[in-house]
């Protein structure tokens, strides 16, 4: 039986359900973000930033083999 996912808008990544929450935006809709984010954004600037450039990172070496691999959407 496989888990259901949501897509997390902050970290461009599908997750299990049960690691995310819906969260309010600030236009009055509502998008599904990660755990981890969420208590990311609650940390200081610095470890923040590493947060951002550690999921910019996995996004683009997923991105690439997806291309390598002839993956088309």
């Amino acid at each position: 039986m496989q888990s259901t996912t949501h897509y997390c808008y902050h970290c461009g990544t599908h997750h299990p359900a049960e690691n995310m929450r819906q969260i309010e935006t600030a236009h009055g809709g509502k998008r599904w973000r990660c755990i981890t984010s969420i208590e990311a954004t609650h940390q200081d600037e610095k470890a923040r930033d590493a947060f951002g450039h550690r999921e910019t990172e996995l996004n683009r070496d997923e991105a690439e083999a997806k291309h390598k691999n002839g993956y088309a959407p």
